[in-house]
């Protein structure tokens, strides 16, 4: 898309930078995942998957000079990062769009396997009306509190579980949400606009790929980035966090 999106794009993310000041603690440097799309239509360190052969990335995903990265919704399908992490935090901001009666997205973590509709994972659920669910497919294993949590192992997605939040902290259509996910060793943590919705543990621990799906309706995404493990982060910054 040229030199002036990718100058317009490092504004926004600095900007973005400035306001994502406090590192979670034990965390490494923010990664900011959302940095380019090229003339092609990709997305600089995202490969994608489409339920419907020959669509290109561009199609479905449009990355704007204000740092918007607009999901049409259709065909299904997702993007995925190149690069596997195991245990991190993830921060982002999502909408529905204006005047949406439905809007349907998620964020999958620890995504491993082969591309599917859905691949196995720990979803962050962003449906609309059930923001801060957490959904393990394809058998991907967590536990919580039972009041809160079902199993169904007879789905097209194999074994699916689901534990439902504890709190509607969704704003509402068109407004900006705040997501913040703390997923370290065997727990994973959602907070929703600044309220922790929901907690499983026991959670599976392989590391995987962070994914963003298209599941048949318009959703907004911007300031997506993630703080991987010290640990890790210290490594790939040749130990300077």
């Amino acid at each position: 898309m040229g030199t002036m999106l990718a100058l317009v794009l490092a504004g926004v993310l600095s900007a973005s930078a400035a306001k994502d000041s406090a590192r979670p603690a034990g965390f490494g440097r923010p990664i900011p995942l959302l940095t380019a799309q090229g003339p092609d239509g990709e997305l600089a360190g995202w490969k994608s998957f489409h339920e419907t052969p020959g669509t290109k990335t561009g199609e479905v995903w449009t990355l704007g000079t204000d740092g918007i990265l607009v999901c049409k919704g259709k065909p299904r399908g997702y993007i995925y990062t190149e690069k596997e992490y195991g245990d991190f935090v993830i921060r982002f901001e999502w909408r529905y769009p204006e005047g949406a009666p439905k809007s349907n997205g998620g964020v999958l973590v620890r995504t491993t396997g082969e591309n599917a509709i859905w691949p196995k994972c720990l979803e962050l659920q962003l449906n609309m009306g059930q923001a801060g669910d957490f959904v393990g497919i394809r058998g991907y294993a967590f536990t919580g509190p039972e009041d809160r949590l079902t199993v169904n192992p007879d789905t097209p997605f194999g074994t699916i579980r689901v534990l439902k939040r504890t709190a509607d902290a969704e704003r509402p259509v068109g407004e900006w949400n705040e997501y913040e996910a703390i997923v370290d060793g065997d727990t994973a943590t959602i907070k929703v606009n600044g309220k922790e919705v929901n907690r499983a543990t026991g959670c599976e621990r392989a590391p995987g790929k962070i994914v963003l799906t298209s599941e048949g309706q318009e959703i907004h995404f911007r300031n997506v980035r993630i703080y991987p493990k010290r640990e890790a982060a210290g490594k790939a910054e040749g130990k300077k966090s």
